[in-house]
């Protein structure tokens, strides 16, 4: 077999893999159109593009949109799409669009925004975000609060931060910053616009007093930008005040949100959509079938091109351990957080979880179980981060409450305190109860929310709070409520909904920002286990838990993604890796981590012994290979750049835990110590010393982490579903948390590699190509070689688990796919990478050696012999013994005749 991918027909059909592209000035349409050549080389069948859509100025990730309607100038504009497009074409791949229905940028360059700041609720725009222009606060009604400014308003009124000015052609304006507001109601002045700013400038009484009185003749109130969680008037994105909520389950707005895409969609410039933060929407699965029938409408005319007529939709949703992607979605499937989550739950050993629990409490001093924290946390979050929207969806219920003579008696505090248990208790992203009521999915997340609300408040059933919960769950379950006259039904109908919407779209920032960027900032036994998409209450995953979910996966979405890495990853997939393998000796990592905590030496205490541990993971997990511990006296500069890299991390971490410090109110002397404790590991004589026992154990702890990232690699190129590949990350990646894992990829190391590996033969299993990364790429090549040439194979093969005999039965995971007359056998190693991490030394003797007397016991009727793929060797399949199949590599990949 011919280890390329053959060049496809146009349109030949949905994605089989894709690569994810992080798109901006600096790495533009035309960049990624330069590296064609290498991503066909490699294999890749479509671009995964991070959003196209004009973004703010200067924006590094495009998910700040300003302008639904065009592609961004920054990136080379629609000219530059339709090139990449009609290139990638011409070699047989596609693209896929991230876009952004969600939010848009609360900037002034955003018309849409800058016209609803002008005429307020009289411009036709505001309609496109959710704005409450009745807020109970009188200084609010009819304005939109702009949380902006540095200190309160009247100080910075006094201190001259808001000023007014005037710019020939475009008038007058508020300036704040590099911002200029607009304005409606103008200064009534018949003096010159240089004395007309002069009269309201801020320096004198006067003058302060003229401005303050145009700026409340506006439609908007400036405010200190801390009152933003108590009082702001509109739904943010996350708690990001710089992004604003767009109503797109409004039909003229979703018509202006998706023109561009559709007709891009239509014209066969894309082939597909990913819908980012699904769960942030009013009505997803309304949504997504408005969308879907949308792109079903553009089947004609892309079949006329000989192009694929159903173009290939995906959400960005996190679901549950326990939680079913919504089956009636009409969607290929998720980004893969699923897949990420369970992959890695495999590599870890369970029997590692009690010994770094035990551990972290006596460093914390904290016995409390995650779920109690993560109750906390939210908590936490409800009270301080989310409060205005918490209070919104009060009134909301409170207003279904006096509808009812039965029940006009409960009062706002009640609601306020029983809806605050029943929202820190629920324990998914969110309910879906207004596509036709609640699903099987949202009744089991329901009656675990009104158990984890009755027992935290406590409120029994016949208590007046477990009276008032009982409510709570009836209002909130997606029906009108009981018949009544016609206008009272009405009335609770439409009271019910805005409820509802207010609480479905209250609960998936509430889960990402108390357990995402909280706890896996606070709770840290083993950082591996805390990453976008999973669970601190799962620790590991047996093999057939494993298989089960791939399985389920393949039954509901055969084409979801399959992801490892991700722009919003906490750190790289072969960090976590590494980091994986250190849950095969948690008695030696806990010795070691012990001993450098103790000379991690403090300031008064300062960092916690937590910190410097969470520290320690950090600086193992993504230690480069290519910085020996002898280099650390002789390469300053590398060991200088990997220091700030991780004080990056150090401190983001550090303000999203909310323990010693937060970006609300930064603790310096806190954040400066931890600062001072990672810098003397470079600047110190004893910190080198330090430093390099740290090099030390990361160095030989990373051939274990290799071996784990081919297991990783190789079930996700050859499992059920569609893997998706990180920029960069065929190569191994030891990033961190954002914006760390966007860095500059570079492509030209990248593609000579691929051609130094390019032809048939035995994959190079040296040392060499062990350090560079060139096996894991190669292993990705030669698997997207076979999706490329049995694509039924690998899409439509059923999944069956080999039975496995011999005293590393356990150690091995093996499978086969099977489809029409042909096989595919899959080996890969688990939870013993540290015991054959001789494969990734060059040393493939005493690595092999560990799988003596093991086999795989294959059915009946699978041929003769088998052909691996990776080490070119020809195996009769009678008897397959491991220690041959995996004689040079930990991996084997092999291809049979049924």
């Amino acid at each position: 077999m011919n280890s390329h991918a053959p060049v496809l027909p146009a349109g030949a059909g949905r994605p089989r893999a894709t690569l994810r592209l992080q798109l901006h000035a600096g790495f533009t349409l035309d960049d990624a159109c330069a590296q064609l050549p290498y991503f066909a080389g490699l294999g890749i069948s479509h671009l995964y593009l991070s959003p196209i859509t004009q973004a703010r100025a200067g924006s590094t990730h495009g998910y700040d949109v300003i302008d639904h309607g065009r592609v961004s100038v920054d990136l080379g504009g629609e000219a530059a799409l339709r090139r990449l497009a009609a290139q990638a074409r011409a070699r047989g791949m596609g693209l896929i669009a991230d876009i952004v229905p969600n939010h848009m940028a609360t900037d002034v360059a955003n018309a849409w925004w800058a016209d609803v700041l002008r005429h307020g609720e009289r411009s036709p725009h505001s309609r496109c975000f959710d704005i409450d222009w009745r807020a109970p606060d009188p200084a609010l009604r009819g304005k939109v609060l702009l949380p902006v400014l540095p200190e309160p308003y009247g100080v910075c009124l006094e201190n001259g931060d808001i000023t007014l000015a005037y710019a020939p052609g475009q008038g007058y304006a508020i300036a704040i910053g590099d911002q200029r507001y607009p304005l409606e109601q103008a200064p009534q002045s018949e003096q010159s616009p240089a004395r007309t700013c002069a009269a309201h400038a801020p320096g004198t009484p006067q003058g302060r007093r003229r401005l303050h009185q145009l700026l409340e003749r506006q439609h908007y109130r400036l405010a200190w930008w801390r009152t933003a969680p108590d009082q702001i008037n509109w739904r943010r994105f996350f708690e990001i005040t710089e992004l604003v909520g767009v109503r797109v389950e409004d039909d003229i707005v979703f018509d202006a949100v998706h023109a561009l895409p559709l007709r891009l969609v239509q014209e066969g410039v894309l082939d597909g959509l990913r819908i980012d933060h699904v769960d942030g929407l009013a009505m997803p699965g309304a949504y997504l079938r408005r969308l879907r029938a949308a792109l079903s409408r553009a089947a004609p005319a892309r079949a006329q091109a000989g192009l694929s007529g159903a173009p290939y939709l995906i959400v960005e949703k996190i679901l549950a351990q326990d939680e079913p992607l919504d089956p009636r979605w009409p969607v290929d499937g998720t980004t893969g957080y699923d897949f990420m989550d369970q992959v890695g739950a495999l590599l870890h050993e369970a029997d590692a979880r009690e010994p770094l629990e035990a551990f972290w409490q006596t460093l914390t001093g904290d016995r409390r179980p995650p779920s109690t924290q993560l109750l906390r946390a939210r908590e936490l979050m409800l009270a301080r981060h989310f409060a205005a929207e918490r209070l919104v969806l009060v009134r909301a219920l409170t207003r279904i409450a006096r509808l009812d003579l039965r029940t006009r008696d409960w009062t706002a505090p009640a609601i306020d305190r029983v809806l605050s248990a029943l929202l820190a208790a629920f324990p998914a992203y969110r309910s879906y109860a207004e596509d036709g009521g609640r699903g099987a999915t949202d009744r089991h997340h329901w009656r675990i929310a009104l158990a984890g609300a009755r027992a935290s408040l406590p409120a029994p059933a016949d208590s007046a709070d477990g009276r008032l919960l009982a409510l709570l769950d009836q209002w909130l379950d997606g029906s009108a409520g009981e018949p009544q006259e016609e206008s009272a039904a009405t009335a609770l109908r439409s009271a019910r909904a805005r409820a509802l919407r207010h609480f479905q779209q209250l609960t998936p920032p509430l889960a990402a920002k108390a357990l995402e960027d909280t706890l896996f900032y606070r709770h840290g036994p083993l950082l591996s286990r805390n990453e976008v998409g999973s669970s601190p209450t799962r620790f590991a995953l047996a093999p057939k838990a494993f298989f089960d979910a791939c399985a389920a996966r393949a039954s509901s979405h055969p084409d979801a993604m399959l992801a490892t890495a991700t722009h919003d990853h906490k750190r790289g997939e072969d960090s976590r890796c590494r980091l994986a393998a250190l849950s095969e000796i948690p008695q030696a990592w806990i010795a070691a981590a012990s001993d450098w905590i103790e000379r991690l030496a403090p300031r008064d205490g300062m960092p916690s012994r937590a910190d410097r541990y969470l520290l320690l993971q950090t600086l193992v997990g993504a230690w480069p290979l290519e910085l020996a511990p002898e280099d650390i006296g002789d390469r300053p500069d590398a060991v200088a750049a990997l220091i700030e890299r991780v004080a990056q991390w150090q401190q983001k971490a550090l303000r999203e835990a909310k323990l010693h410090t937060r970006w609300t109110a930064p603790d310096i002397p806190y954040e400066d110590a931890a600062r001072q404790a990672l810098d003397a590991l470079a600047h110190t004589a004893g910190g080198r010393g330090l430093l390099r026992e740290i090099a030390d154990f990361a160095e030989r702890l990373a051939p274990a982490g290799l071996v784990n990232s081919l297991t990783q690699t190789l079930l996700r190129y050859t499992l059920p579903g569609m893997p998706d590949l990180y920029q960069g990350a065929e190569l191994w990646d030891f990033s961190l948390v954002d914006p760390d894992n966007r860095r500059p990829v570079d492509y030209a190391h990248r593609a000579a590699l691929l051609a130094e590996a390019a032809g048939d033969g035995a994959l190079d299993t040296s040392a060499a190509a062990w350090r560079s990364g060139a096996i894991k790429q190669a292993l990705i090549q030669r698997s997207l070689a076979l999706r490329a040439h049995h694509p039924e194979l690998l899409r439509d093969g059923a999944l069956l688990p080999l039975e496995i005999r011999g005293p590393r039965a356990s150690r091995l995971l093996a499978f086969l796919r099977r489809h029409a007359g042909q096989a595919l056998l899959v080996l890969a190693p688990h939870h013993c990478a540290t015991a054959i991490a001789g494969y990734a030394r060059g040393d493939g003797t005493t690595a092999r050696a560990y799988w003596a007397d093991t086999h795989v016991i294959l059915p009946a009727g699978v041929g003769d012999e088998l052909h691996d793929v990776l080490s070119d060797r020809r195996h009769p399949a009678a008897a397959l013994n491991v220690a041959d199949l995996l004689h040079d590599a930990p991996v084997a990949l092999c291809l049979l005749s049924v």
